[in-house]
């Protein structure tokens, strides 16, 4: 029987998945984290992007976060973000219209604009456009 630890991720709204699990493997600001059973304890900073964890199966679940913060305990696993979405779940359409008002918003540089929150936009945007791409690609093609 394989190693496990408990793996929650959680957002603002919802816990979106807790169960045991054999590995995790998500993107901290200091590069790719991957977390097997009995890793040392951490906390890291996520970026936007895609976290997958490898279940008891061993099938590979692909989520979305929004950034946040990844705790690792030596049984337990948590993340914690604002925004937590099954890959699966993310809305092509609507990410490619943000990642374009913020491209927009960028462009225009007028003086109401939040510079930085727009360029924060356009970095969730292009992070949920990479996870639906990275999905496809596994999925041959369909979501």
């Amino acid at each position: 029987m394989a190693m496990t630890m408990h793996v929650n991720i959680v957002s603002a709204e919802e816990e979106i998945f807790s169960q045991t699990a054999t590995f995790l493997l998500a993107r901290s600001t200091e590069g790719e984290l991957g977390v097997l059973p009995r890793h040392v304890p951490l906390l890291a900073q996520l970026q936007p992007g895609e976290v997958m964890v490898r279940d008891e199966s061993g099938e590979d679940l692909y989520y979305y976060v929004s950034g946040g913060l990844v705790e690792v305990q030596p049984h337990v696993v948590t993340v914690l973000a604002d925004t937590a979405v099954r890959a699966r779940d993310l809305d092509e359409a609507a990410a490619r219209e943000a990642k374009a008002r913020a491209e927009e918003a960028l462009r225009e540089r007028s003086a109401e604009m939040d510079y930085a929150r727009a360029q924060a936009e356009l970095a969730e945007a292009a992070a949920q456009l990479r996870a639906i791409d990275k999905l496809r690609r596994r999925t041959g093609g369909s979501r």
